[in-house]
């Protein structure tokens, strides 16, 4: 098992469902593939699916025959490697591997000082990559912010520009159109050294969506074929609200997920079979006061329990949500909703988390709150190491040669681990008075002034001039 880079041999094991009710969701959904269908807005995928046994009425209804969904859940890899910038395996997509990484086009960048949300420029966004890069537990990156002083339709071209210049960490890649995606697959190919070396060593997994309930775009669909051609990993993640737009139930926003997201597999094998995909659900359910998308409550938590055990139930790799809050500003309740995402998440198992540094329900960023995450991931990686049981830390000769109400100060034991107990960088372990001392802060402003410390000293290991070039090149001509 994997959380970030480290490896832990025993698993803490969590799961929601039993064999048993994964066996009733599977039923379920084939059910509402077979008897409800979807509507398809994509042509040449409809005619595809259509000669591959399914029902096509009213030109785009689509139903999908329950031998042809599990023909394409066999063909789809169980595991996918992703690699970073200098082509090394960086995120093992499969079993209980976890991974951690930033959310992508939020509206705002919320400033610690004055609190306000500001919209995202260039620089901004480059400020908060090189933020992202320094942090030990943030394994990959997503966009953060939509920046506004470029033209929109260059929105995504210029986010993967800045993040493959600034940073080695692989990414999650959110475009808008086809076109977009595939400037960002040619610039990682001038990266990769080609297309083919970019298919063996893949820089990254594509955010892709139908739209709840029950619709697939256009859209959605040339990328996730297109996915397919270039040999990029694609999620097909649908994002719903539980009581809006899937059901207010756990399991019936499980179920309609589940068949959303397999709708998408289908045409994903058999456009091309055996394409890397990745098992997605993103789901913020409905505040029935507030009418908000509300990140972080428990009934988010539920569902995300259940789509993992789900991925684990088709063997397919999974993705998720973490470290996200309802809050407006990096406070109490931000901390307090991303202690307990984080840590079930890694308890779930679910392989692809992101989110981390989200805020205001997802429409804004706080370099803050992404610090304090990080704090809590190592929090989070030290608690899953388990319990080691060895001869030498089972201290039975320790105790033996303790004096009674005697201490372990001196013990050899002690001298030998006491640099390796956990202390986290923001977390405060004085007395009050030292406390006192050294300014009486909290967590939030000593997260502060890290931010300001990386964005002082920090620098990313540069990229081949040759490729930043050949990358500037593709941009200048999307411009154009």
């Amino acid at each position: 098992m994997y959380i970030g880079k480290n490896y832990y041999p025993t698993e803490t094991m969590y799961q929601t469902l039993t064999k048993h009710d994964m066996d009733q969701i599977h039923m379920a959904t084939m059910r509402v593939l077979q008897e409800k269908g979807m509507i398809l807005q994509h042509p040449g995928a409809v005619e595809m699916l259509k000669k591959a046994g399914a029902i096509v009425k009213d030109e785009n209804k689509v139903f999908l025959p329950r031998a042809l969904v599990e023909w394409a859940l066999k063909q789809a890899p169980s595991g996918v490697t992703i690699y970073n910038r200098d082509g090394d395996p960086t995120l093992f997509l499969e079993d209980r591997n976890v991974f951690f990484g930033t959310g992508s086009d939020t509206m705002l960048l919320f400033d610690y000082e004055t609190r306000e949300g500001n919209y995202w420029t260039k620089d901004m966004l480059l400020d908060a990559i090189r933020v992202a890069d320094e942090l030990p537990h943030i394994d990959y990156l997503m966009s953060m912010g939509c920046i506004r002083d470029v033209d929109l339709a260059m929105i995504a071209r210029e986010q993967y520009s800045l993040m493959i210049k600034n940073s080695s960490k692989p990414h999650v890649i959110v475009c808008e159109t086809k076109e977009e995606l595939e400037d960002v697959f040619l610039m990682y190919a001038e990266v990769r050294g080609g297309k083919e070396e970019l298919r063996l060593k893949p820089y990254g997994v594509v955010y892709n969506e139908p739209t709840s309930p029950l619709l697939h775009t256009k859209e959605p669909i040339e990328k996730l074929l297109l996915c397919a051609d270039y040999g990029m990993p694609s999620n097909y993640a649908t994002g719903g609200l539980a009581g809006a737009t899937t059901p207010v139930t756990a399991a019936g926003t499980i179920v309609l997920s589940n068949a959303e997201c397999l709708f998408g597999l289908v045409i994903h094998q058999v456009y091309k079979a055996g394409a890397p995909f990745i098992y997605g659900y993103c789901n913020s359910p409905m505040d029935m006061k507030t009418v908000q998308s509300a990140y972080g409550v428990p009934l988010a938590i539920q569902i995300q329990n259940g789509m993992c055990d789900m991925a684990r139930y088709y063997k397919l790799p999974s993705w998720g949500e973490a470290g996200d809050s309802c809050s407006k500003i990096c406070d109490e309740q931000s901390a307090l909703e991303a202690m307990q995402l984080l840590q079930m998440a890694a308890i779930q198992g679910c392989n692809l988390i992101h989110d981390v540094g989200y805020m205001n329900f997802g429409l804004g960023f706080s370099l803050e709150h992404l610090v304090i995450c990080n704090e809590i991931i190592g929090r989070v990686k030290e608690v899953m190491k388990g319990v080691e049981i060895s001869e030498e830390t089972l201290s039975v000769n320790s105790i033996l040669n303790v004096e009674f109400n005697g201490d372990f100060l001196r013990d050899k034991l002690t001298k030998k681990n006491l640099r390796t107990l956990w202390r986290g960088e923001l977390s405060d372990f004085n007395t009050y008075q030292e406390w006192q001392q050294q300014g009486s802060t909290t967590m939030g402003e000593r997260a502060h002034e890290k931010v300001k410390h990386i964005l002082a000293n920090h620098q990313a290991a540069e990229l081949d001039p040759t490729i930043a070039k050949a990358i500037d090149t593709i941009v200048e001509r999307a411009r154009k």
